[in-house]
């Protein structure tokens, strides 16, 4: 492997930023320390004073592969995700087929190891009647059992009752949910419909998929969690009223935890009048005092990840009426520059962000020896230049789909290089050609 040095950051990590140079050797981080310049290496990169942080593990990705790859593959995505400082994934089971079997979860680890440009993992899907397969399943081998307790894109859901007791009580790994009460969800859609027929306006999209629909649901993981037991983490969490339902503890000292999206944490209900379908995800973006609850809440630890719920899908798909317009939205390029507007602004600070973009997936999925600038861990990092805006007309978008919600934005920041297992992936523009990612390893 290439030796590489990185002279002059400023090294943001647990809690303190500090200028050092980081040493990366064999994969790793060798040494970290100041003036570390006449070591004999490969390649050096002089941050010249840019913040060096560990890459972001982004705990939710939909990359469409297999059965959906008009839309995205594991390739075409996880090389957009390195362009956004994106070193770890954690990829979803809706996929087609959905990855129910210990088999078909097998087999998306081979895809990945042949072309991933991140490092990977992918979660079992949970289904009403393949809990005998999630009890056999071996901790180590998969980042977490995903349960749709909502119907979203694909046909996971998960409504038998006893099967939800069953998967909360005996997973062998984290439940991740996705929480949205179906009921309450084609119940609003059969009002509306009576009163727009087909032509329901986009804008309506948060009073069907309600924040009644999302806090129903989570309320109902939460206390099923607390009753079984379970190590349950609640995905992209959409409303400000769900946070009472979360405790703002220690990340270590929590068995029942929350994510936030950056699309969650960026637009609001008032977006929809310009960016309509493009926008429609589920759950549905809200209100700006939602927004404002979450960034809140983001901030004091009462949510503990920001992930992305990258979900690409054809420009022709999206540009469709609501009803049949696909939910999700394309968004680990730029996912990061997104996420530090929050720095710039001075909601967030960039301590904070490297806490709940690296530090606390790794801990929460217990991930080895990755999110942090240690010695001895692999070197996952993005070097990220704070004063050179970032204009998203003006890059080519990696994603297969071809498109961003965030066209016409310029963010503050810029993500100048990505470093992977130690393999120096993107830098200013280009993406080297050859897939350095590595199947992620657990200690459970």
């Amino acid at each position: 492997m290439t030796t590489i040095l990185i002279t002059n950051a400023m090294t943001v990590n647990e809690g303190r930023s500090v200028f050092q140079d980081v040493l990366i050797r064999g994969g790793r981080i060798d040494t970290l320390a100041t003036n570390l310049s006449g070591r004999r290496v490969d390649r050096i990169i002089d941050a010249d004073g840019r913040a060096l942080l560990p890459g972001m593990i982004d705990d939710q990705v939909h990359f469409r592969q297999p059965g959906l790859t008009h839309k995205g593959d594991i390739a075409s995505e996880s090389k957009a995700a390195v362009a956004g400082g994106i070193t770890s994934y954690m990829e979803m089971p809706n996929t087609s087929p959905s990855t129910t079997t210990i088999e078909r979860l097998e087999e998306k680890h081979r895809i990945a190891a042949q072309g991933s440009f991140a490092n990977y993992s992918f979660y079992l899907g949970g289904a009403n009647d393949n809990i005998e397969v999630i009890k056999g399943l071996d901790p180590k081998s998969a980042c977490g059992v995903k349960v749709f307790m909502g119907a979203s894109t694909g046909n996971m859901l998960v409504d038998d009752p006893d099967a939800l007791e069953q998967i909360f009580t005996h997973s062998p790994v984290i439940v991740a949910t996705h929480c949205e009460h179906s009921p309450t969800i084609e119940a609003a859609t059969r009002h509306y419909q009576a009163i727009h027929g087909k032509d329901i306006p986009v804008s309506l999209h948060p009073a069907i998929r309600s924040e009644a629909a999302c806090y129903r649901s989570s309320r109902q993981a939460v206390e099923l969690a607390r009753r079984c037991n379970t190590r349950l983490h609640v995905l992209h969490l959409s409303t400000a009223k769900e946070l009472e339902l979360f405790s703002g503890q220690p990340l270590d000292e929590k068995r029942i935890t929350a994510e936030v999206c950056v699309h969650h944490l960026f637009f609001s209900d008032a977006d929809y009048a310009a960016k309509g379908t493009l926008i429609k995800c589920n759950p549905a973006i809200k209100t700006a005092q939602d927004q404002s609850g979450l960034l809140t809440a983001l901030r004091d630890g009462v949510i503990d990840v920001v992930g992305t719920d990258h979900a690409p899908h054809t420009l022709a798909e999206k540009q469709q009426p609501y009803l049949k317009a696909p939910s999700g939205l394309p968004l680990a390029q730029h996912a990061l520059v997104c996420l530090l507007e929050h720095v710039h602004d001075g909601v967030l600070t960039l301590e904070t962000v490297v806490e709940r973009t690296a530090h606390a997936p790794a801990r929460l999925f217990d991930v080895q020896e990755r999110g942090y600038l240690r010695e001895g861990y692999w070197a996952d990092l993005v070097l990220v230049d704070l004063n050179r805006p970032t204009r998203v007309d003006d890059q080519p978008v990696h994603y297969r789909c071809g498109w961003s919600p965030f066209a016409g934005r310029t963010f503050r920041s810029t993500v100048v290089a990505t470093v992977v297992s130690g393999h120096l992936t993107y830098m200013e523009g280009t993406i080297d050609p050859l897939p350095a990612g590595q199947r992620l390893e657990f200690d459970r």
